[in-house]
């Protein structure tokens, strides 16, 4: 979630916590995001923080910078980050994918999963992901079809789900929850964007994961309480300094 993007961060906290989302990520897109999501972090007991720069963001990002953030006790990820080949105008692709390895050694180097973001570049982020010999994370926002799912979970990724899944339309999307090995799934709103289908015109926020978590635990077939004690476990398997 990009907390600072949803204006009063307490408000947004209470209404997740009493919503029962007890556990949030506040993610960084840049060094001034990032370093907004430590302090939110810091600020209330229920966030963590990633820290990241995503590969359509302009600015350069300062490494040196990230690296440091990523040193604090409340980083639990190095993300938002990742490749995206179907936006035009953003940075060309090999300068996203020289960035790209940059971030992938500060989460090695740290110990450290991350958060992957991916439009139109799947081969080349497997490329990826296998130069870097123990890099371990999770496919933000995924969007594709059961071929690519198998194949990001072959090399030991998690696979989170969001609002998209809610839309009629997305058929595929939910056959993938569906056959997703339940200790490699996890649940998003990536707010205030990803809206399910009953809020489409509303800015998103961590409280509305209820609306994903209800229809993924009708589709696997479990309770909502089975399905909580699940993610619960996945992420902080995952992310553990959750814990």
């Amino acid at each position: 979630m990009h907390l600072e993007e949803l204006g009063d961060a307490t408000k947004v906290v209470e209404q997740a916590v009493a919503a029962g989302v007890t556990r949030l990520i506040g993610v960084g897109v840049n060094l001034e995001q990032s370093t907004n999501a430590v302090s939110l972090g810091h600020a209330y007991q229920e966030v963590w923080a990633g820290v990241g720069h995503h590969p359509l963001e302009p600015s350069e990002p300062d490494f040196r910078a990230l690296r440091q953030l990523a040193t604090d006790e409340m980083v639990v990820v190095v993300g938002e980050i990742g490749l995206d080949f179907e936006h035009v105008g953003g940075p060309h692709n090999e300068l996203q994918i020289e960035r790209l390895n940059e971030l992938f050694d500060i989460a090695i180097n740290f110990d450290l999963p991350v958060s992957v973001h991916n439009r139109g570049a799947s081969h080349e982020l497997l490329q990826a992901i296998s130069r870097h010999k123990g890099i371990r994370g999770v496919m933000h926002y995924f969007a594709l079809d059961w071929d690519w799912a198998q194949r990001f979970l072959d090399v030991g990724f998690y696979l989170s789900f969001a609002g998209l899944v809610t839309r009629p339309s997305r058929d595929e999307l939910r056959e993938v929850v569906k056959r997703c090995p339940a200790d490699r799934l996890l649940l998003e709103t990536d707010s205030p964007y990803g809206n399910s289908q009953k809020r489409m015109n509303v800015p998103n926020r961590p409280a509305y994961l209820i609306d994903t978590a209800e229809l993924v635990a009708d589709l696997r077939g479990v309770s909502l309480e089975q399905l909580a004690d699940q993610e619960r476990t996945n992420a902080t398997t995952l992310f553990q300094k959750m814990k």
